[in-house]
């Protein structure tokens, strides 16, 4: 069956697609969000972590993912789906750093009120990239792919020490598709993406196994930015600085990730994988 489709030309060959490919490369593979805070704190975040109250720690993952799957629905389901249409990059930030000064400002008192609303402005952001590079919000796959670069950021407690990059964090929720897929009846999910016409219900169970797949990474990096907001000294201005720059990491993230996508559809998952090694590898020598 594989002989009937032709196969795409070398994405090497297009320069405009090779030099997306380039863009998202660096953007995917920059330094980590946890090395980019303690580059603001001036300090090892493990620290500020070690200090967060017990009480604070154990409601930490329950809460990111709460916001989370608030975040999917408020964030994919109300914004206009007008694929094409340039995103909004500057107008998220300011939102961001507003709602991280509060924040900041307030201390515990206010972090499990500023999460949620965090939380859906860079879910909105992510979107919003997602949108500008032509795919379409309504697609179950468009929901689930918004979900992975949550969980780019950070690695849970339980990964193993080698599973780090783009690939291999992309492809923890790649796992949870294909666990699921036995349990949809006359459903087939293959590769990364869902197959269409998955009906409500089952759209539902789908993203809330995402959810809670994504929140266990996407919790390490919340957990050390409230651990960093959580110094006294520190404050409002801080606080609005850690937002902005969440939101900027998830923004390059998400631009990284529908440009790997985007190119996907065009050659090939296996040939922009092989690509996407060659280029990193010549970065990383």
């Amino acid at each position: 069956m594989n002989d009937l489709i032709p196969a795409p030309r070398d994405i090497q060959t297009h320069d405009q697609d090779w030099a997306d490919l380039q863009r998202a490369v660096a953007l995917l593979e920059s330094p980590t969000l946890t090395a980019r805070m303690a580059g603001i704190v001036g300090a090892p975040l493990e620290f500020a972590v070690s200090r967060l109250p017990a009480a604070v720690s154990k409601r930490m993952h329950s809460a990111v993912q709460a916001a989370l799957t608030k975040a999917t629905q408020a964030a994919l389901w109300s914004m206009d789906n007008a694929p094409h249409k340039a995103a909004s990059t500057r107008w998220h930030k300011l939102a961001a750093a507003t709602s991280g000064a509060v924040g900041g400002a307030f201390g515990f008192t206010a972090l499990f009120v500023e999460l949620p609303v965090s939380t859906t402005i860079m879910m909105r952001a992510v979107a919003d990239v997602a949108r500008s590079e032509g795919f379409d919000l309504a697609e179950l796959s468009t929901r689930q792919a918004c979900l992975e670069v949550f969980a780019l950021g950070g690695n849970s407690s339980s990964d193993d020490a080698s599973d780090t990059g783009y690939y291999l964090a992309r492809g923890f929720t790649t796992d949870v598709m294909r666990h699921l897929s036995a349990e949809l009846a006359g459903r087939v999910i293959t590769g990364r993406d869902l197959t269409l016409g998955v009906a409500p219900k089952e759209a539902g169970k789908l993203l809330a196994k995402v959810v809670e797949k994504v929140a266990a990474r996407f919790g390490v990096v919340v957990t050390e930015k409230f651990a960093a907001q959580a110094v006294p000294i520190i404050g409002a201005a801080t606080g609005a600085t850690l937002n902005t720059m969440f939101t900027d990491y998830y923004q390059d993230m998400a631009r990284g990730h529908f440009i790997v996508r985007r190119l996907e559809r065009k050659y090939g998952e296996q040939a922009v994988h092989l690509a996407y090694t060659r280029i990193n590898g010549r970065l990383a020598g």
